[in-house]
């Protein structure tokens, strides 16, 4: 227990314990919302060269830690620098989102680079995490990421994200094509969080942002089976540290996924009730979650009875406090001031 008590606070509450007040962090909280941000993303040509950056992604990093007491810090970079390192075209374009060149236009075999020569060139990425960890207080965490196979897989099948009917009808007209995919992501991800934690990450997650949309058969063959191999190969290269899972969007099937993918704590969006997930995750499961965005847009009233809403909500289980989904650019960063006092009994 005296061992325990010296981890940071987000890391107590992922090895089990409820912490109160909980810990806080807000998903994307070095982000467009921020001024300081937004001037700073002017400093590179492109948003991958800007992920490449060690000196700037570490400066975005540090950024909302400035103003706001958060107990966690997240790798500043993107889940699409593994095609990028892949040798697939990814191209961000302002407005719009993400672009690559879609799989499912390919005729014959589809084709990656080698994954040893992609950590290659993520190795900015982990040069980030090392300069990270040293400007870090001890009691903040520091949580590396990657995007999980299915959802990096939806990117890369049909070029970008929105309507997943494409990437879906790919499961069921090239399987074995896609199960290969899956594969070549579980592994280039493994080594790529792996790397991750050498540099100094505490913790990990996954984002699984296009859980939602998938019959149960899909969902087990794209999102569970892929994400325990995933979970399962960390393991095998070494990694002990604890693995935040986030699968947005998976509604029922919320359960099956926190059961079966051994990751050691759920993520909640927005729409999932509380009282659901305590009931169906594996009991002690730590839980983090699951403010909506919006209350950081509207501000006032409304964002302090959300904030404590979620908070009375959580309150029996190790508990995170978060965003059911990233901070948005319209969110006044007042009110993120705000919903931290909220979180810490300051207000």
């Amino acid at each position: 227990m005296a061992e325990r008590e010296n981890l940071a606070p987000l890391l107590r509450v992922l090895a089990g314990e409820r912490v109160d007040p909980p810990p806080v962090w807000i998903m994307r909280q070095a982000g467009r919302y921020l001024p300081e941000y937004r001037e700073l993303r002017t400093r590179a040509k492109s948003f991958l060269d800007f992920c490449y950056s060690p000196a700037l992604a570490t400066e975005a990093v540090m950024q909302p830690l400035r103003r706001f007491p958060l107990d966690a810090a997240i790798l500043f970079s993107d889940i699409l620098v593994v095609p990028d390192a892949l040798g697939r075209e990814v191209r961000f374009v302002e407005g719009e989102g993400p672009r690559l060149k879609p799989l499912i236009e390919e005729d014959g075999p589809w084709r990656f680079g080698d994954i040893e020569r992609g950590l290659q060139r993520l190795s900015p990425v982990y040069e980030t995490v090392e300069r990270i960890k040293r400007a870090l207080a001890p009691e903040v965490a520091l949580i590396g990421f990657c995007g999980a196979p299915w959802t990096v897989a939806t990117y890369m099948l049909q070029g970008e994200g929105g309507d997943k009917d494409r990437a879906r009808r790919a499961v069921y007209q090239r399987p074995d094509d896609v199960d290969a995919l899956l594969g070549v992501l579980v592994e280039m991800n493994a080594q790529h969080l792996a790397k991750q934690v050498q540099a100094g990450a505490d913790c990990l997650q996954i984002f699984e942002s296009w859980a939602e949309g998938l019959p149960p058969a899909m969902f087990q063959r794209v999102v569970i089976g892929p994400t325990r191999k995933l979970i399962d190969r960390l393991r095998e290269l070494g990694v002990t540290v604890p693995v935040i899972g986030f699968p947005r969007g998976a509604g029922a099937q919320l359960a099956a996924y926190a059961q079966q993918t051994d990751v050691t704590a759920l993520g909640v969006d927005t729409q999932t009730p509380a009282d659901f997930v305590i009931e169906h995750a594996p009991e002690g499961m730590p839980l983090q979650g699951n403010l909506d965005p919006q209350t950081l847009v509207a501000g006032g009233e409304a964002l302090d009875r959300a904030a404590r809403d979620v908070l009375i909500a959580f309150k029996r289980v190790p508990h995170i406090f978060n965003l059911g989904h990233g901070i948005t650019p319209e969110a006044a960063p007042e009110n993120l001031a705000r919903l931290v006092k909220v979180v810490k009994g300051q207000a």
